[in-house]
């Protein structure tokens, strides 16, 4: 038997350590949900001895309002990472296959919109809004997700490595317009790559908080993130919207688990795509 080398356990330590620590906390908000208000400030936190999961989830949907937040944040974060996807594989194809004056230049201009945080750009974005009338409206917070300067960086970067430029010219050479190459070419092409921009944005746009924070007043229009955090505010006048909040949470974070699954095996070839040369 080879004996197992000192690197070795430490790297399986160091990946146990960060597995606990990224999976504690959903452990625990899982459980939470289980539990009645008493229970989640008289028990353990990993364990409930009297569990009420579907009472509470009874509770959280007949609320009425929960529900209109679920479909809000789908709507946002769907629409709005569709949108983000396909704008920023029409940028990024274009600066990857189309040489024009200036080209690196915007490009290091897309660099530097991947380091500006999103919080920073959200009262610049209320300021203009509210000049065309469109905050606290559903418009508010579905726009901004539609600009994703890490999917215009990432769909030029797969375009230009996975996208053969003697393809092109043979499609151009068969009388195959600009738009149909990029529509029945580029798109299929880029697709594991496309994949992982609209998660990532999907993502995004599903746990931002503070652009809506700052842009809507109407709680119907409210996404999860915000209605949660609404409902987390009460709590200090009404107990019983902890049972809320948590399992709001937990419902929350399953959507997310189920929405990066379905998806799971087209990033898996985005992360191959191109290692095995033909």
């Amino acid at each position: 038997m080879s004996r197992v080398r000192p690197a070795t356990v430490v790297v399986l330590a160091l990946l146990l350590a960060a597995a606990v620590y990224f999976l504690l906390p959903v452990v625990w908000v899982l459980v939470a949900a289980t539990k009645s208000t008493g229970d989640l400030f008289g028990t353990f936190g990993l364990w409930s001895p009297r569990p009420q999961l579907g009472q509470n989830l009874s509770r959280l949907f007949g609320t009425g309002v929960f529900g209109r937040w679920i479909v809000n944040s789908f709507l946002y974060a769907a629409l709005g990472a569709l949108a983000a996807t396909l704008l920023s594989a029409a940028a990024g194809y274009a600066m990857a296959k189309y040489p024009f004056r200036g080209r690196e230049a915007l490009f290091n201009l897309v660099l530097a919109g991947v380091l500006v945080p999103s919080t920073v750009l959200a009262l610049p974005t209320y300021l203009i809004f509210s000049e065309v009338g469109l905050t606290g409206t559903f418009w508010s917070v579905l726009l901004p997700g539609i600009v994703s300067p890490f999917g215009v960086y990432l769909a030029r970067v797969h375009a230009n490595a996975a996208v053969p430029d003697a393809l092109l010219e043979s499609a151009r050479l068969d009388g195959a317009s600009e738009y149909r190459i990029f529509a029945t070419i580029g798109l299929k092409i880029m697709s594991p790559a496309l994949v992982t921009i609209f998660l990532f944005q999907f993502i995004g746009i599903w746990n931002n908080y503070f652009l809506p924070l700052v842009m809507l007043s109407d709680q119907n229009l409210y996404p999860v993130t915000l209605g949660l955090a609404l409902w987390n505010s009460q709590t200090f006048r009404d107990p019983a919207f902890f049972e809320l909040t948590v399992t709001g949470a937990a419902v929350s974070a399953l959507l997310l688990v189920l929405t990066m699954a379905s998806l799971q095996r087209f990033w898996r070839a985005g992360l191959t795509a191109g290692s095995v040369k033909g």
